[in-house]
């Protein structure tokens, strides 16, 4: 029997009914780590001991008949900027190499407590920084869809590895993109939820206004399942929402009627040709279930791009000061401290990190602040009050993930060309929204595509409601990538 494709929610389901263990379960994602990674270069470390134990705890107390987590015996990767204790965090740099954290991140702990079985730390673009995984400091991680092609970023291992059935579910973060546009990449389910919805303590921090932990799975069901279980208000995370973490698993009715879906008109200028059809394809399965659309503008969504390339690297400028050799990571050793903090920084970075420290450093200058940063502060009010006003007169709001499908590697010739990648993505961000990227099917060279929902602030129930209704009119069915699909 094998277990790679079920989902978590039937895993958990069956282990808690006796029907399996989770050894059984744990052991074999772990043999299917071990035979297939070499072809993704997924991982980054795979916790064989501590996965092997925390299932034979919830055998035990199966056995016992004490009661499971709702994630009970489900394998589950994490993204390699969350901190866990007693296992590498590099966050795909080579500054932290070797750091072994002594506490779990609270998404990690909030995992535990629900029984879910963490098999390893997964590969990113270094501090989440980019939209390929091509900037990890350790290696590229493949498209199971097609190993020439980019798995998507920053969250690439996470996506790849639930694709190619590696894992059940799969924790990311997503800055501006970072779990909806590898999602789509490799046709599995990404959800970013609110920002504040879920803690960012124990969080390798890239640009503190703007990241969010979510899912990453093969169905909407299992995204809301996850997200129930890490969601909620956490005191050690000063942004953290104390909000009620209800109708998540409730919301799946499978009803779509009287919905209202959003189609902003700045949102289908520029895209793939399969893109395009795919989205059509969607909305008009909507429609067909009772939903209706309202087209709509988002007049500020084209100047998304260069605020976000403003904030961010502002915000990662000041949180990476701490890597500086002296409390913990790589320390290069030199004459006097201003050196090694230099040559140990120097080394330690690579190349799209330091550009993006330096655009952050030179922005928050005084004399360029109020022309840079404040301005793209001011804009980031803007493309929210967009966003406001839109929701009045819909519910949701549809739009391609990602303008084309997965690329080569390579491909983007210069940054500018790989920020583009997330042109779809960053107003979600930079408004505070929750965002989810469905499959909605494959282009002609067989890549996946992914459909994009956006919410209001803690409306998740409404995107994983409408998703789920995509997912089954237009999703990926029984269709299993290149690598690892032959469970």
């Amino acid at each position: 029997m094998s277990f790679a494709f079920w989902s978590a929610a039937d895993t958990a389901r069956r282990v808690a009914a006796g029907e399996v263990t989770a050894t059984q379960i744990t052991d074999a994602a772990l043999t299917r780590i071990e035979t297939i990674d070499d072809q993704l270069g997924a991982f980054l470390a795979v916790d064989t001991d501590g996965a092997l134990a925390a299932a034979a705890e919830v055998d035990r107390r199966r056995a016992a008949n004490q009661p499971l987590g709702p994630l009970a015996g489900v394998p589950i990767a994490l993204k390699d900027v969350l901190v866990t204790r007693g296992l590498a965090t590099t966050a795909g740099s080579k500054i932290l190499e070797g750091w072994i954290p002594p506490y779990d991140a609270h998404v990690v702990e909030k995992l535990r407590a629900a029984d879910a079985i963490v098999v390893g730390k997964v590969n990113c673009d270094e501090f989440a920084m980019g939209s390929s995984t091509e900037n990890s400091a350790y290696k590229p991680t493949r498209n199971p869809w097609n190993p020439a092609r980019v798995p998507g970023g920053s969250s690439g291992g996470s996506s790849a590895a639930v694709a190619a059935g590696l894992c059940a579910a799969s924790l990311g973060t997503d800055t501006g993109g970072s779990i909806r546009q590898p999602a789509s990449l490799c046709g599995v389910v990404g959800l970013k939820p609110t920002y504040g919805r879920v803690s960012r303590w124990g969080v390798v921090a890239f640009a503190s206004s703007l990241d969010q932990v979510g899912p990453l799975t093969r169905t909407v069901a299992d995204a809301a399942l996850v997200l129930h279980a890490i969601a909620g208000f956490d005191p050690r995370d000063s942004t953290s929402l104390e909000a009620p973490v209800t109708g998540l698993l409730e919301s799946l009715t499978g009803d779509v009627r009287g919905l209202r879906i959003g189609l902003p008109q700045e949102y289908f200028e520029a895209m793939d040709d399969d893109v395009r059809a795919a989205i059509a394809q969607t909305a008009a399965a909507l429609i067909e279930r009772g939903a209706e659309t309202v087209d709509l503008s988002l007049p500020h969504t084209h100047l998304a791009l260069p605020a976000y390339y403003l904030i961010a690297p502002a915000e990662a400028s000041s949180n990476l000061a701490r890597f500086d050799g002296v409390r913990y990571g790589r320390r290069v050793e030199a004459g006097d401290l201003t050196e090694m903090y230099a040559k140990t920084r120097g080394a330690g970075f690579g190349p799209e990190v330091k550009r993006r420290i330096m655009l952050g450093t030179y922005a928050l200058r005084s004399g360029y602040y109020d022309a840079y940063y404040k301005k793209a502060q001011q804009i980031r009010t803007l493309i929210k009050r967009d966003f406001d006003r839109a929701f009045r007169y819909c519910d949701v709001i549809l739009t391609p993930t990602t303008p084309t499908p997965a690329f080569a590697f390579g491909a983007k010739a210069t940054p500018f060309d790989m920020y583009l990648a997330d042109v779809f993505t960053l107003s979600c961000n930079l408004a505070g929204l929750p965002g989810i990227s469905v499959p909605c099917g494959l282009a002609r060279d067989g890549l996946p595509i992914g459909a994009q929902l956006l919410g209001r602030p803690l409306d998740e129930p409404t995107l994983l409601r409408a998703g789920a209704v995509i997912e089954a009119a237009v999703g990926l069915g029984d269709r299993r990538p290149a690598i690892g699909g032959a469970a």
